[in-house]
């Protein structure tokens, strides 16, 4: 099986991150992590966009070079994503050498080939879009939203790619592949947008107004488009026309999923950058697939500096910790869909599912176990009602892969909790405080504890993509590897003779912003 490739949208370095960042690059994680946990060898890019007109305009608000600014804001993204856990193979930074003889390479080979033009043209043009307007992008009033900034009309000479020229190519393309892209119902809007390229693609900026840029290699009055420079990362990064003869790139394309908002859907990744790998001379069968998630809001509405709703990752990580912040973020948003962020419904999850939860259920087995067999618990055949409960389970860890195959991540935590909530329950069913009260029942409440620590260490293996610290402290304290789930899901063996570590409470529970540890309920 070739290696599962996944990408995020590299971030723009004009601004620091924010949620919408942060929850792309858990997203992209989760499923990375995920992958590897199959036993699939993984290959994770992610990283920064550093060139065009936005940040050449702050970086001289500054009076510092858009080099040195470029690279302050790259290291705070860099420093965010060690601290949430982000565990990317590759990072992509447009400055750098390899990209940018890609970029190069690429120019020259679509010019050979007939897919580059020079042209005058003037119109309006938005500064912070950094593309040009059509009369199709104004307003019912003749005016240009405010969405588009600052717009001012131009007149000039750039470079052109015929994007009109594969209007006929995309439109059956996306026919005859309607899995393109996930969520399904982005594919008909997709369509729609397709039927309607009749442009071609402005893919220069003349350097006497930019100059932050990729040059042209064959025409040095003009710098490459930002977007256009962009979305090549997806190849250069991955070895595409490198001359290594490690060169790993016919075996990692296609991409198997680039995880992007749906904000750079249309035009970016589903009209320009399908186009693009096509007059590049890549078939239908190696065009990557498109992972689409929704918006954040804060409170009900966009988050916005200029309306002073904003949300501070540092502050939130500060507050909750990365588990309770990860966990939220893939809990409570359905792929593809806009989410509310929402500090109470973050705590409610975090004390309901995984305090009082997962966290509830180690510290009873636990300490049921140092209580009732401190010289140690023996492996025995388990009796059939701690054989069906484990059964069950590994049904929902086959549900939780095939949710975690589709990327519905909510859906599959939901199989987690499921294990967790049945095991709970089963320990109030059977009452081991009780059994432990008659000799004769020995080996049923030796078949009940062990049944216990694997329902644990199987739910905390589903855990670990999504809260990996977390899981790491869970089974430290179990003392047991997690369960394998390559190739296919079976029940755990279990040691010869097992000896229990005193519980210490993973997810202590929040009060008025503090944190306390947990009351163990036996």
């Amino acid at each position: 099986m070739k290696p599962y490739f996944i990408s995020t949208a590299i971030d723009y370095t004009n601004a620091l991150p924010h949620i919408g960042h942060t929850y792309e690059k858990i997203l992209a994680d989760v499923l990375a992590r995920y992958h590897r946990l199959r036993g699939r060898e993984v290959f994770f890019l992610t990283g920064v966009d550093q060139h065009g007109q936005k940040v050449q305009q702050a970086a001289e608000k500054q009076n510092i070079s858009p080099l040195a600014f470029t690279n302050t804001i790259s290291e705070a993204f860099v420093t965010l994503w060690k601290k949430l856990g982000i565990s990317y193979d590759a990072w992509a930074s447009t400055t750098n050498p390899v990209h940018k003889s890609v970029v190069q390479q690429v120019l020259s080979n679509l010019l050979k080939n007939g897919w580059l033009y020079k042209a005058s043209y003037k119109g309006y043009y938005s500064v912070r879009q950094e593309q040009f307007l059509t009369d199709k992008e104004r307003g019912e009033d003749g005016e240009f939203g405010a969405e588009w900034g600052e717009v001012v009309f131009l007149e000039e000479e750039n470079w052109y790619f015929r994007l009109s020229d594969c209007r006929a190519w995309l439109v059956s393309f996306l026919e005859k592949h309607p899995n393109f892209i996930t969520p399904s119902f982005r594919h008909r809007e997709l369509k729609n947008a397709a039927t309607k390229v009749n442009t071609d693609l402005c893919i220069s900026r003349p350097k006497s107004r930019l100059s932050w840029g990729i040059e042209f290699p064959f025409d040095s009055e003009f710098v490459v488009y930002v977007w256009f420079d962009a979305l090549i990362n997806y190849i250069s990064f991955a070895g595409y026309l490198s001359t290594n003869k490690e060169n790993s790139f016919s075996t990692l394309w296609p991409c198997n999923a680039h995880v992007i908002g749906k904000d750079i859907l249309i035009p970016a990744h589903g009209i320009y950058w399908p186009c693009m790998l096509h007059a590049m001379g890549f078939s239908d069968e190696e065009m990557p697939h498109l992972l689409v998630h929704g918006f954040w809001t804060l409170h009900g509405e966009k988050i916005s500096k200029t309306t002073g709703n904003v949300f501070d990752v540092t502050e939130a990580i500060n507050r909750f910790g990365v588990s309770a912040l990860r966990y939220y973020l893939m809990r409570d948003a359905v792929m593809g869909r806009d989410a509310d962020f929402c500090e109470e419904r973050l705590i409610s999850r975090y004390h309901s599912e995984l305090s009082n939860g997962l966290g509830n259920l180690l510290n009873r087995t636990l300490g049921m176990i140092c209580r009732y067999r401190p010289e140690g618990l023996l492996s025995i055949i388990l009796s059939e009602e701690c054989s069906t409960l484990l059964r069950d389970h590994m049904t929902l860890v086959e549900d939780y892969c095939k949710q975690m195959e589709a990327s519905n991540i909510q859906a599959a935590i939901e199989s987690m909790i499921e294990i967790i909530t049945r095991t709970n329950i089963f320990i109030d069913a059977t009452a081991p405080w009780q059994i432990a009260k008659h000799a004769d029942q020995a080996s049923r409440l030796s078949s009940i504890l062990i049944s216990l620590l694997q329902s644990t260490r199987i739910a905390a293996t589903l855990l670990m993509p999504i809260a990996p610290d977390a899981a790491h402290e869970i089974f430290q304290q179990l003392a047991l590897d997690p369960i394998s789930l390559e190739n296919h899901v079976s029940i755990p063996s279990f040691p010869e003779k097992y000896n229990a570590k005193t519980a210490i409470p993973v997810f202590p529970r929040f009060v008025e912003e503090k944190i306390i540890d947990p009351t163990e309920s036996r």
